[in-house]
Parts: structure tokens; C-alpha cells; sequence
């Protein structure tokens, strides 16, 4: 019996498996899962993923099932597997699909939760939404949250805040990836190679994170300490704020929801 099974397995459910991996939550050969794509199918085996031909046999063969399937087709893929579900735990990351609307999906007895990762989990520095209302045992909850721990870190939130939540930890990566561009970019123009500017800009957003993580400092303090009255950097500020950086941060937000 594997300990999850997937019924999809696309990019994001391909980086959570690799997340589990590399992290030791679970080994590879405790995953199974299916998918329609063959390239899909090819990238799990490569990791020792076990692939069977269809979601029924994933189900029969597996302790938890993780429904990773797109939005617009949750409900045509849940229909048949619908009793199959039965008395099984039930982990979905369906955007959209929120406790109340599986509550009208699937049999009184599957026991279900939601969550939102992001694709950092692939490297072990996943930010994981979990809805706070859910029906697992306590046994599969703590599970379940251990391994996702393991490959990054867990916010527990009400289900009115998994929307905005899933915003800024699913979409920000994106932006973040932008900012990592950019800035490398702007080094470029003025003659470091480009491998080096990407190496300086993606250290520097991921040594400014932790930092204000374990710190616990306020983002602004932070910033205030890097910047000298009359210096370089407050230079650097002025020219984010008059191209409006915030608002077009806080935008991206609101328009991501």
C-alpha cells in the first residue's frame, strides 16, 4: 500500500513529490499516481514514482489520495471515483474547491482537506496554505502537515482567507521570479556577466527572507538599516518608488485573486 497517491500529476503535483523526496517526508517508492499526459507519466518514473493506468486502481492502492487535476475538471475526474473515495483520506490543492464545496462532492465518509502550495516546494522552501476546516483524523492531519513541513513551511488559515492567501504565496513566486530578472538584468547592463547577476539576485531575495523570517524585524526597519542618508541605496529606493513599485506589487495582488 502507498502512503499517497495522485490523481494528477503536473507540474505542481510533480514539484510536491520531489519536495517529499528530497526532504525525506516519504520515499519514492511510497508514492504512487496517474495522469492522462505521457510526459507526465515519463518525469514520475524518472523519480521512482510508481504510475498506474487510471484513478481507480491509484485509490485501491493507496492510505491518502491527492486530487491534483485542473479546476474545470475536478468535478468530471471525482464523479466516477466518487464511491471509490469512500472512507478514504482525501487531500486536495484544487483552486477553488474549498471544504464546503467538497462537502457536496464526495460520500459522507471520505474524510477531506484543502490546501495551496507553491512551487518552492519543490527545493524544500514551499509556503503550504491549509484550510482550517477539514475532516481528517487528527493521525492523518498531523501526518500530513509533518510532511508538508518537511519540504517548506504551513500557514493554517479560515477558509474566507485561503483565496488571498493563495494569492500572494502561489502567484508571488512569479513576481519574485520577475524582481530576480530584473535586477539582474539591471547589473548586466552595467557589465557583470549574466550567470553572476542571477547568482547576486536570487541569494540576495533568499538571504532577505530569511532574514526577516527568523528575525521577526518589520520589512521597513530592514530596509531603513540598509539605507545611509545621502547613500547609494536610498538612491535605488527613489527610483522604485517613482516607478511605483508598491502599488504595482499590491495590484498584482488584488488582480491575482
Amino acid at each position: 500500500m502507498y502512503k499517497f497517491g495522485f490523481i494528477g500529476m503536473g507540474n505542481m503535483a510533480s514539484a510536491i513529490q520531489e519536495g517529499f523526496i528530497k526532504k525525506g517526508a516519504v520515499q519514492s517508492e511510497d508514492i504512487c499516481g496517474c495522469d492522462l499526459s505521457e510526459a507526465a507519466q515519463k518525469r514520475a518514473i524518472e523519480r521512482g514514482v510508481a504510475v498506474f493506468d487510471d484513478a481507480k486502481e491509484v485509490i485501491n492502492q493507496s492510505e491518502m489520495i491527492f486530487i491534483a487535476v485542473k479546476p474545470q475538471v475536478v468535478e468530471k475526474v471525482i464523479a466516477p471515483i466518487k464511491d471509490d473515495l469512500k472512507n478514504k483520506a482525501v487531500v486536495s490543492m484544487v483552486l477553488g474547491y474549498d471544504f464546503t464545496k467538497y462537502e457536496t462532492m464526495l460520500d459522507s465518509s471520505t474524510r477531506h482537506l484543502t490546501f495551496m502550495p507553491n512551487t518552492p516546494i519543490q527545493v524544500g522552501e514551499g509556503m503550504v496554505l491549509i484550510e482550517e476546516k477539514h475532516s481528517l483524523t487528527n493521525e492523518e492531519f498531523n501526518f500530513i502537515k509533518s510532511c508538508f513541513e518537511k519540504a517548506g513551511s504551513v500557514e493554517i488559515l479560515p477558509s474566507h482567507l485561503m483565496n488571498v492567501g493563495g494569492a500572494l504565496s502561489g502567484c508571488g513566486p512569479a513576481f519574485i521570479y520577475m524582481v530576480i530578472e530584473a535586477l539582474a538584468d539591471g547589473a548586466v547592463a552595467k557589465g557583470l556577466p549574466r550567470q553572476a547577476a542571477y547568482t547576486l539576485a536570487s541569494q540576495t531575495v533568499l538571504g532577505s527572507g530569511k532574514m526577516q523570517l527568523e528575525t521577526g524585524i518589520h520589512p521597513g526597519e530592514l530596509k531603513d538599516r540598509v539605507t545611509s542618508p545621502g547613500g547609494s541605496t536610498i538612491r535605488g529606493v527613489r527610483a522604485l518608488e517613482d516607478g511605483a513599485i508598491r502599488s504595482a506589487f499590491m495590484a498584482a495582488i488584488e488582480k491575482s485573486m
